[in-house]
């Protein structure tokens, strides 16, 4: 169905296509059609962070920042959904246009700007929805909040999310938010997560479940940086890493005429740096710390090479614009016949 849909939503713009796919699969799932959109994949159990989840492949964070849409997402077949990024305030984002297609290189360009209806409305419209499969909600700081005192915006989302999430995604590596992935430097990054630290184990203290803690980093990170990065992650004992976020980086798109556009690019250009920078952090990480894969996926080969590199699960965005649904099972299909073929082996 998708093939002959994409045509259609491609004649839009970007954005405007964005909210009439999620309107429609909003239909499909409330006319109980959503089996003829995407075949839910069969079941592929794996356990990661203490969480299982019934397939490795999920919804990355950013298709659906206010969780308005979970039911109808979690109808696709996805092992679990990713909701946010959200702030304590809402807030619009930057101008549009602010999402790009770069069709010939299957890639996007995006500088949202993290816009969202504040972290109380998330809460409410997950504690409205029907969706009981595993969720992890995506926090970030508002954009007039100082970096000095930004963990107190993830204080606050982390306090009212912590109830309603299976992890909590700390978000400091999105290019859109000016001078948020300076969090992200050794000093800095070591006070930050170590205050969220605390809050976690009293939270989980307080209402009688720990709830994982991750954090996701960029693709445009120096391997010293990478170094200092996996140190905090390992001392901090934090449970998780997203690699990784958008990048920056055009080199691999130069030709294409929207190249220039400001933002972060993701989908088939990000693919090869997402994949060494979370090869490295495998590495560097020692199988102590969970890994999610996500950064240009396209197929199902894709995802399995994530797995390879060392990730326990998958997410997709961009692949799910330009293949749509049926990526999902797809990447579920190949990362049972990687297993298949090593448990063989």
């Amino acid at each position: 169905m998708y093939e002959w849909l994409r045509p259609l939503l491609f004649a839009l713009s970007p954005e405007t296509a964005h909210r009439v796919t999620l309107y429609g699969l909003d239909v499909a799932h409330r006319s109980h059609l959503s089996q003829y959109i995407a075949k839910p994949p069969a079941e592929l159990p794996v356990t990661a962070f203490g969480i299982r989840f019934p397939n490795p492949v999920g919804l990355a964070a950013g298709l659906d920042k206010n969780a308005d849409h979970l039911d109808a997402l979690g109808a696709l077949g996805f092992g679990f959904v990713e909701v946010g990024t959200v702030t304590p305030r809402p807030q619009p984002g930057n101008d549009k246009p602010r999402m790009f297609r770069l069709p010939n290189h299957e890639a996007i360009i995006n500088r949202f700007g993290f816009n969202n209806d504040g972290v109380d409305a998330l809460v409410r419209n997950v504690q409205n929805s029907s969706y009981r499969g595993v969720l992890g909600i995506n926090i970030g700081k508002n954009k007039d909040t100082p970096n000095e005192r930004s963990v107190d915006d993830y204080l606050f989302c982390l306090e009212r999310v912590y109830a309603h999430a299976h992890y909590i995604t700390v978000n400091i590596s999105s290019p859109n938010t000016q001078g948020l992935r300076d969090l992200q430097e050794e000093a800095t990054l070591r006070r930050f997560i170590e205050t969220l630290r605390e809050a976690q184990e009293r939270l989980g203290s307080q209402q009688g479940a720990r709830k994982p803690m991750l954090l996701k980093i960029a693709p445009d990170l120096a391997e010293t940086e990478l170094d200092a990065i996996a140190e905090v992650l390992l001392s901090a004992q934090v449970d998780g890493v997203i690699c990784t976020n958008t990048t920056i980086d055009r080199s691999a798109v130069a030709s294409d005429p929207q190249s220039n556009e400001m933002g972060g690019l993701s989908g088939k250009p990000l693919f090869a740096r997402s994949t060494a920078v979370q090869r490295g952090m495998h590495v560097r990480l020692k199988g102590r710390i969970g890994i999610i894969g996500v950064g240009g996926i396209l197929d199902g080969s894709d995802a399995a090479e994530k797995i390879d590199a060392g990730a326990s699960l998958v997410q997709l965005y961009s692949g799910m614009v330009y293949r749509g649904p049926q990526l999902i099972g797809e990447c579920v299909d190949e990362i049972r016949r990687q297993r298949e073929d090593t448990h063989a082996g």
